[in-house]
């Protein structure tokens, strides 16, 4: 039971030699453990606050982002509605130089067969009237005798004029 229980002695040695051990770390120790402590908890108060603000600007850099984001899906739309007008003004500009170019050479078309009309029936016209001088040249050197024969041989050139 004597190990159970200490003696005086070494109660009163043991008590010295903490009270020492205490002094020498008051002394020493205490103060600039405290002021590591002290130091430790001002900068992680001072961490938490820096978190707190960068989770502020975050929040505020978050909402620029989407701001940032949603002008430039306006802008997006706007430039692709400016290039759809473009290619559509393009298009209609193509297809009215198209339509002009169609029409002047149908214009010209048109000029050119109405002159060649005209050319055709120009010769038409002089050769109709060559043979009117050819059919009035057989009926004047033909001497008929009377007005009968006459006209039966110029209803006879005028249906070979016909057939050819």
């Amino acid at each position: 039971m004597e190990l159970l229980l200490p003696g005086i002695g070494l109660i009163f040695w043991t008590l010295v030699a903490f009270l020492i051990v205490f002094f020498i770390l008051k002394k020493f120790a205490w103060k600039p453990i405290l002021a590591s402590l002290k130091e430790r908890e001002t900068s992680i108060a001072t961490a938490i606050s820096s978190a707190e603000k960068m989770k502020v600007e975050m929040g505020l850099m978050k909402s620029e982002n989407e701001a940032l984001l949603a002008q430039a899906r306006d802008e997006r739309a706007t430039i692709i509605k400016e290039a759809k007008d473009t290619s559509n003004k393009m298009i209609n500009e193509a297809k009215e130089k198209a339509r002009a170019e169609y029409d002047r050479i149908i214009a010209e078309a048109q000029v050119a067969i109405l002159q060649q009309k005209n050319a055709a029936l120009t010769d038409v016209k002089n050769q109709v009237g060559q043979l009117v001088i050819e059919v009035s040249e057989k009926v004047l050197r033909r001497e008929l005798a009377n007005r009968t024969e006459q006209e039966s041989f110029i209803k006879q050139q005028a249906e070979l004029v016909k057939l050819n």
